[in-house]
């Protein structure tokens, strides 16, 4: 067989074996997503938790005004804690494909912005976000958990929110509080609620 042929040959076969196993991990993600530093995979975990928190795991100094404080916040919370914040919703819509849902283009988070008030601007929103994994936990207790129905429901409105706490490394330039003053910024904080577990309109 001659070499260009070969070479084609094995191209093929890797891309189909690569193609196999996204496949595979898209349909059957498992909480680690898809990384090789263990650390990812540590995050990636805490994002797609699935345990509903207790009341002893709340924190309650977490508020959205103490979100919105301004500082170096890196170290100012814990991954290990839940909070329950209230806040006028700006905006729902979905994010992109990530490693944590095994870049699959059906699974994705639900961003949730909010704040204190309809017109702040974006470093003043704060981001919470509903996993593919609550969504179906909230689905099997018959709530309608999907981006166009939370967009209907709850832009506008003032919320409350319960689920735990996350920071979110890969943004935290992009945000007030790390990098003060960036036109860049599109957020307060690089802390988010992430998973959502509960939602509650207040009015």
């Amino acid at each position: 067989m001659p070499r260009r042929k070969r070479t084609f040959l094995v191209v093929g076969v890797v891309l189909m074996v690569v193609l196999a196993v996204w496949i595979v991990l898209a349909l059957n993600c498992p909480s680690a997503g898809i990384a090789v530093p263990v650390r990812a995979r540590d995050l990636h975990r805490l994002k797609n938790r699935t345990s509903l928190p207790q009341v002893a795991d709340f924190d309650s100094r977490v508020t959205l005004d103490a979100l919105l404080q301004r500082g170096n916040d890196t170290h100012r919370w814990s991954t290990d804690r839940a909070a329950r914040i209230q806040g006028v919703v700006i905006d729902v819509a979905y994010a992109g494909s990530e490693a944590a849902n095994c870049f699959h283009p059906c699974r994705r988070d639900i961003h949730i912005l909010i704040s204190t008030r309809r017109e702040a601007p974006k470093s003043e929103h704060v981001v919470l976000e509903v996993t593919p994994k609550l969504g179906d936990w909230a689905a099997s207790q018959g709530i309608d958990w999907s981006e166009q129905t939370l967009q209907s429901q709850l832009v506008g409105k003032w919320c409350e929110f319960e689920g735990w706490l996350y920071f979110d490394v890969g943004h935290a330039e992009e945000s007030e509080n790390i990098a003060p003053g960036n036109p860049e910024n599109w957020r307060a904080t690089a802390w988010e609620v992430h998973p959502i577990t509960k939602i509650t309109v207040i009015r």
